[in-house]
């Protein structure tokens, strides 16, 4: 794998100049996506506005920010539906929101969802632009904004919050700002249960760290050690008293103490559930058992795939279904062969494997995947290589199809 770059990074004001035609293009694309939203609402009798804040899990987080936890609906098949399942970063934004303005809760949702996409445009610019170049930066951010389940992005959900603390977290390890990085994994923590993928990415960042620098300065140590008698000139330690190559001091403590905090947000919420239901440490996954949700290697949706095949029209379904978890895998090879820095790799290899092999809501998986973003950065890459012309026509082709595909989504009967 490529190692751990910790160049430097910009100042705020020459980054953000610098990240200006992704953030543009994404402001672009996005607005886009909500126009057409309105005018297929519109055409069918729907408030567009309705389908982004007030539906669905957006009702769930309102329903957190507005009366705490502890709501719960029991179904007729006797599953139990409880508030408890969702995190409580997004709804505490919510309520601080609410309080300083006039907002409701669910019209803060939609706020924090704005800002939120837009600080996980610029956070995945500055991760592909670190390490692909500001062409392939841009491009990243567009392909995330025209992914289609891009209408996501500007929902009152979570996932545009926890993809901007994921996007920056990762750009915390790749420049070497290691208590930046533990907190923002922890916030992000706080925010969805594949929290644990940011976790994961700081651990295995922070673990390579020491592994590389133990073996630099036992590499530089031998070459240092004094020669056999007999043998030649004695080579002697540096007068500094230590190789090239080992940490300072206080880059070891930074680093141990953001592997402390990087998982304090989602180990902290599943043991005060566990708590607050008097089940245990483990009483979050009971909870996510209420919504008959769980992981299970990916068995339960492999029977979803299977069973699209006992008709014509659904076997075409099914063979979607095929291509597109086939295309999601070839992807992540591709990163892997391309050498992504590990935090990369294990972040989005996690989101990956969570999204695939949860047992439930097989038809929320686009959406479960939209954080993965690391494994767009192969495709920005080579529309980076093209002429602007054609790389601008793929986009703008995508970005329109992505517009229509996210209205029709959100006017369906189902959950997105």
């Amino acid at each position: 794998m490529t190692d751990l770059a910790t160049r430097a990074a910009p100042p705020t004001v020459t980054a953000l100049r610098r990240a200006a035609p992704a953030l543009l293009g994404y402001a672009a694309v996005r607005a886009l996506g909500l126009l057409t939203l309105a005018l297929w609402s519109a055409a069918r009798g729907k408030s567009a506005y309705t389908l982004l804040t007030a539906r669905w899990d957006a009702l769930w987080y309102a329903r957190v920010a507005d009366l705490g936890y502890g709501y719960q609906v029991r179904l007729p098949n006797g599953d139990v539906h409880s508030n408890l399942a969702f995190f409580p970063l997004l709804p505490w934004l919510e309520r601080g929101l609410a309080a300083v303005t006039p907002l409701s809760y669910a019209d803060a949702g939609f706020v924090v969802s704005l800002l939120a996409s837009l600080a996980a445009a610029w956070g995945i610019f500055a991760v592909a632009d670190h390490v692909y170049g500001r062409s392939a930066g841009v491009f990243a951010v567009l392909l995330w904004a025209v992914l289609p389940v891009g209408i996501v992005q500007s929902m009152a959900y979570s996932e545009s919050l926890f993809t901007a603390l994921a996007a920056w977290s990762l750009y915390a390890v790749l420049t070497g700002r290691w208590l930046t990085a533990g907190s923002l994994a922890a916030l992000a923590g706080l925010t969805r249960p594949v929290g644990l993928a940011v976790v994961a990415a700081v651990w295995a960042a922070g673990i390579a760290s020491f592994v590389r620098e133990r073996s630099t300065a036992d590499a530089r140590a031998g070459e240092c050690a004094p020669a056999p008698p007999g043998d030649g000139p004695t080579r002697r330690v540096r007068a500094s008293g230590g190789a090239p190559g080992t940490p300072s001091a206080p880059t070891a403590v930074r680093r141990a103490l953001a592997m402390l905090l990087a998982p304090l947000g989602a180990v902290g919420y599943v043991l005060w559930v566990g708590h607050h239901t008097g089940k245990g440490p483990l009483g979050y996954l009971d909870v996510q058992a209420g919504w008959r949700n769980g992981f299970d290697g990916g068995l339960a949706f492999a029977r979803f795939v299977a069973d699209k095949f006992t008709s014509f029209p659904e076997a075409l379904a099914g063979v979607g279904l095929i291509v597109g978890v086939g295309g999601v895998v070839w992807l992540y090879v591709v990163c892997v062969r391309q050498r992504q820095p590990l935090p990369l790799l294990v972040y989005a290899g996690v989101v990956t494997a969570l999204a695939l092999c949860a047992s439930s809501y097989f038809g929320s998986k686009p959406r479960l995947l939209l954080p993965a973003f690391p494994l767009l950065l192969p495709l920005a890459l080579a529309l980076s290589r093209l002429r602007t012309s054609r790389s601008a026509l793929v986009v703008g082709g995508v970005a329109v199809a992505s517009a229509v595909y996210g209205a029709f989504w959100l006017n369906g009967s189902g959950p997105p």
